[in-house]
């Protein structure tokens, strides 16, 4: 198994030329990602539901000279296969194949027992979490399969590798999270040229925490998860494909 690194400096222009699209890019880990890509030469494209939330992390890219990144607002709970298709016609329309593709995005309502938890609610967060993952990864993957060594990150969460009481959907959406990234990685590791993998990035300060955590927490800003996720799009973590890799806390 290949360790994640406890901590990790990205070599200069690590993604240089390389197309990686981050799902959740407005907000939290998915914008600190974006700009973490984008400052070591990658054109991201930022999906995510909200425009100005997006346009925020464009100018912020365009404002620091980094290759022009692409929009492409979508809402994951609403997403219809059709929508899935029609994104990768214009990644391929655009950009002609896609090297790297970062699940941020994810739904959680609160902590509350299962027996609790709305159909609706439950519908909601199995959309984001697992179906829009599943749909994203299935329509881009013959433009990954053009890249050179295509990576493909899952964000996971510790209630998917242990089940924890309380975590709801939520939870068991991560598990089946995992269990996506297991099937997805030892599909394709005999072609030897997309690998997936999953990362939980522990606690951070983002919006989603704070969702279930009302008074203050301390937690790390998304930046170190984010260098994370750089090592594992970039050329030092192959050929690692199938592992869930966990930040050191």
């Amino acid at each position: 198994m290949t360790a994640l690194p406890s901590s990790y400096e990205a070599p200069a222009q690590l993604l240089a030329g390389r197309v990686v699209l981050i799902t959740g890019a407005g907000d939290g880990l998915g914008r600190a990602t974006a700009l973490a890509c984008a400052r070591s030469g990658a054109t991201v494209v930022l999906l995510g539901r909200t425009v100005a939330k997006l346009e925020k992390v464009y100018d912020e890219i365009k404002a620091a000279g980094l290759a022009e990144p692409a929009i492409y607002p979508l809402n994951l709970a609403g997403a219809t296969w059709n929508d899935y298709e029609q994104l990768a016609a214009t990644l391929e329309r655009e950009f002609g194949r896609l090297d790297g593709l970062v699940h941020c995005a994810a739904h959680f309502k609160g902590f509350l027992p299962l027996a609790d938890v709305e159909p609706k609610d439950w519908l909601e967060v199995l959309q984001v979490n697992v179906t829009a993952a599943f749909a994203l990864t299935r329509h881009c993957l013959p433009l990954l399969r053009k890249g050179a060594h295509a990576s493909v990150v899952l964000v996971s969460d510790a209630c998917g590798r242990a089940g924890k009481a309380y975590t709801g959907s939520y939870g068991v959406s991560k598990f089946a999270l995992e269990g996506l990234m297991q099937i997805w990685a030892q599909e394709l590791e005999g072609e030897g040229r997309v690998r997936v993998n999953s990362l939980d990035p522990g606690p951070m300060d983002t919006a989603l925490r704070r969702k279930g955590f009302a008074q203050a927490v301390a937690a790390p800003s998304p930046s170190a998860a984010a260098n994370a996720l750089l090592w594992l799009l970039g050329a030092d973590s192959r050929p690692a494909t199938g592992v869930a890799f966990s930040l050191p806390r």
